[in-house]
């Protein structure tokens, strides 16, 4: 299914095959920047896809060239600029939250690289529970070369996903990176030619939809929460976290368990037992 039902929501498409939804930013005459329009449609969509029963991974991509190329300079900083500091604080609100709402996501989210992934781009890079890239994606912080430090999240996305020096370079340069340098820099997971992208994204989203959604949806929480406890705090957390699934959710562990010890269909560490049953 693709969603193009007017002209204001041409900037997004998706498509939903296999319980995948395929989410593509979808100005490639712009490099795919975010213009306002377009991060009140994304909201819309993320809405939309979110509590369907045929979607149980996100992968967001882009149409052409590029993956995003950022904000908008013209549509998202001059013309909102022009019209006040109320605009200004509108349009990074609703940027910020789409990006917020992809970070807490109900199914897991991948970010599929495909091309150019610059400055404001790394929020909905970071937001994205995992991310591949293509071999010839190119990475930057551009806005040191435009005069301005990367804002929006950007530096905190680099500080907390790079070394110290490798944000350093990365920010103060805004020098390329492709997407081989991006992986071994960890910031996305994986890269591969780009011409066996979509394949590998689609086996891992694959892997996903074999587990458990409330264990997914309680894990990915987990580890973006308890990155910023204490490891007591954190204990205590995942404590609670996992009565709280396990009160939602208890006859799938029970499953779970009965398929490993009872009929010994399955063993854990080399794959999730069937949910189907």
């Amino acid at each position: 299914m693709t969603e193009k039902t007017s002209e204001t929501e041409d900037s997004v498409a998706f498509e939903v095959e296999g319980g995948i939804a395929w989410v593509r930013f979808n100005r490639p005459a712009k490099r795919n920047s975010m213009s306002p329009t377009l991060n009140r449609r994304m909201m819309q969509v993320l809405d939309e896809l979110e509590f369907r029963d045929d979607v149980g991974v996100l992968v967001l991509s882009g149409d052409g060239a590029a993956w995003s190329a950022g904000m908008d300079l013209k549509e998202y900083f001059r013309e909102t600029e022009a019209k006040g500091l109320g605009a200004v604080r509108k349009a990074q609100s609703e940027a910020y939250g789409w990006w917020r709402r992809l970070r807490w996501y109900r199914v897991p989210t991948i970010a599929m690289v495909n091309g150019w992934c610059f400055g404001g781009g790394y929020g909905p890079l970071f937001a994205c529970d995992l991310a591949f890239a293509a071999d010839e994606a190119q990475f930057a912080l551009s806005e040191i070369n435009w005069g301005i430090l990367p804002g929006g999240g950007a530096t905190k996305v680099v500080v907390d996903l790079l070394s110290m020096r490798d944000a350093m370079y990365h920010a103060l340069t805004g020098e390329l990176i492709d997407g081989r340098k991006a992986a071994a820099w960890k910031l996305v997971n994986e890269s591969v030619p780009l011409s066996d992208l979509k394949a590998r994204v689609a086996e891992v989203a694959g892997v996903l939809l074999k587990k458990n959604p409330v264990a997914l949806k309680a894990t990915k929480d987990a580890i973006r929460r308890v990155a910023e406890m204490t490891y007591d705090n954190a204990e205590d957390y995942l404590v609670r976290a996992q009565e709280a699934a396990n009160s939602f959710d208890n006859e799938g562990r029970k499953e779970g368990i009965r398929q490993f010890i009872d009929e010994k269909s399955y063993k854990p560490g080399l794959g999730a037992y069937d949910k189907a049953r």
